[in-house]
Parts: structure tokens; C-alpha cells; sequence
């Protein structure tokens, strides 16, 4: 395992590679997670991957300094092209978990013609929350949720209002309280949300470049998954020709591990596109 780092304007990106299989991997991780989280794609599976695991912006040991410029899909392919170009990679496969799931969009969008595989664990971006909408377009609501880095009391009135009203699941709740019990936290949702606000997609895009580079998709996700359930995710797979809907007995903390264990259980299953 190698650390890396590389500078794009005042902003820096890092990543490890670990793994020695052929087919390279581009792993994206969740919100509140670093690069390591895939490390239990080294361990099952470093025979078919030499992995490519990221330190998202705001998390482990990336940080986009330009807090004035929002990251831009135009900025991540330019980011992304000097990584491939630093080792020498022409194809590649994709994976993105949670919040990762938007950078794994953004880079199957850039790199359509390169990429040999396509996975989505749990995906933030196949269906936007309502409460992420609110964060990070109308100016008035962004302000309320800045207002909350400095004053948390607002946060929790947000809590139980929502659930008060039957908006959001208990998991959610607890899921959402943890991510903001410290002003850092906060901070980093905040960022997280307004700074990325531009990695938006139009499914019938997507799945079109899919279908038409018959690229091997994979959705992955969990039974017990109360954030990103299964069923939001035909709002992307429905306009796709062909794919693995994979279901897995798990919540959403485990799926990454759980889907390694998953692939080195059923190495038949992995498949990729030969150019």
C-alpha cells in the first residue's frame, strides 16, 4: 500500500493504491469515511484489483481550500486525468459508495470510453433527499443550514421537526446526530453540501452511457438499509439494459465490507468489459 497526493490549483486530492490484480479500481468512499474504508477490497479482493482508493474532499487528507468556487464536473474530470495520467491508466472500473456514489457518476460521465466496470454501493445521487435540495440551492436555506455549524440548537429543532412529522426514519435520525454532534462535523456537512452541489445527474444520461458501452453495472445495496433503500434505486436502473441488483444482508455502515466478502464468495460474478 502507497500513499499519493496531488494539487489541482490550491486544492489538494489524496490516495492509496493498494492490490496487485489487473483491473484497475477508482474507489470513491462515503460521508464521514477516508480512503482506508476499502480496505477490505484489498483483503478479498486484491487479485482482481489494484485499487485506487480517495480521500473525498473534507475527509482524511484532501482538502479543497477555495471555499468561494464550488467543485465543478469540469474541475473533477481535470483532477481525475492527472491521477490516471501519473500511472499510466487507460481503462479502469468504478466504485462509489454513499456520497461516493456522486464522484463515481461524475467520473463515469468523464471517462465513458475508458471505463471497463461500474459499481454503486447504496449511491447518494440516484434520488436527491429533499433535505439536501434545501441545503444546498434556495440561498435562504443555505443560510439556515450555515446557521447550524455555529448553532447546533437549530439542527436539533430541524431533528424533531422532521420527526415529529413522520419525515425521516429513527435510523436516519441517529445516522444524521452523528455526523453532527461536533462543530468539525457540521463544518464538513456543510462543505460536504454545498461545495459538491453541482455533481448532479440525469439518470436517463447515465444509464444511456451504460447501455451504450454495455459497461458491466452493478447496484449494490442493503436489506436493512434504512438511508439508501433498494427501491430508490430503480429511479436509475430502470433505463438501464442490463445489471446485477444485488441485495445483501446488511445495513448501510457494512455494505463496502460486505459487498468484498460478496465478490470473493462469487468471483463468476465479476465481470468486465473486453474492448
Amino acid at each position: 500500500m502507497k500513499d499519493y497526493s496531488i494539487k489541482f490549483g490550491q486544492n489538494h486530492l489524496s490516495y492509496r493504491i493498494s492490490g496487485a490484480g489487473q483491473n484497475f479500481l477508482l474507489a470513491f468512499h462515503g460521508f464521514g469515511q477516508n480512503a482506508s474504508i476499502y480496505d477490505s477490497f484489498e483483503k478479498n479482493l486484491s487479485n482482481k484489483y489494484t485499487i485506487l482508493s480517495f480521500d473525498i474532499f473534507y475527509h482524511g487528507n484532501s482538502d479543497w481550500k477555495e471555499k468561494n468556487k464550488a467543485l465543478t464536473k469540469s474541475d473533477w474530470k481535470q483532477i481525475v486525468e492527472k491521477v490516471l495520467s501519473t500511472h499510466g491508466i487507460s481503462t479502469f472500473a468504478v466504485c462509489g459508495y454513499s456520497m461516493g456514489g456522486k464522484f463515481a457518476m461524475a467520473t463515469l460521465e468523464a471517462f465513458q470510453n475508458s471505463i471497463n466496470q461500474f459499481i454503486l454501493i447504496a449511491p447518494d445521487g440516484v434520488k436527491t433527499s429533499f433535505w439536501y435540495s434545501l441545503a444546498t440551492y434556495p440561498i435562504a436555506f443555505r443560510k439556515f443550514f450555515r446557521a447550524m455549524i455555529t448553532q447546533p440548537k437549530y439542527f436539533q429543532h430541524l431533528l424533531r421537526f422532521s420527526k415529529n412529522l413522520g419525515l425521516v426514519d429513527k435510523s436516519l435520525i441517529k445516522f444524521a446526530n452523528s455526523q453532527m454532534n461536533t462543530r468539525a462535523k457540521r463544518r464538513r456537512v456543510y462543505l460536504a453540501w454545498v461545495m459538491f452541489r453541482h455533481l448532479t445527474f440525469n439518470l436517463k444520461n447515465i444509464a444511456g452511457i451504460l447501455n451504450q458501452h454495455q459497461i458491466p453495472t452493478y447496484m449494490i445495496t442493503g436489506k436493512y438499509d434504512k438511508i439508501i433503500t433498494s427501491g430508490n434505486m430503480m429511479n436509475l436502473l430502470t433505463h438501464v439494459n442490463e445489471y446485477e441488483n444485488i441485495i445483501l444482508e446488511s445495513g448501510h455502515n457494512s455494505l463496502i465490507a460486505d459487498t468484498a466478502v460478496y465478490f470473493r464468495e462469487n468471483p463468476k460474478k465479476l465481470k468486465f468489459k473486453i474492448d
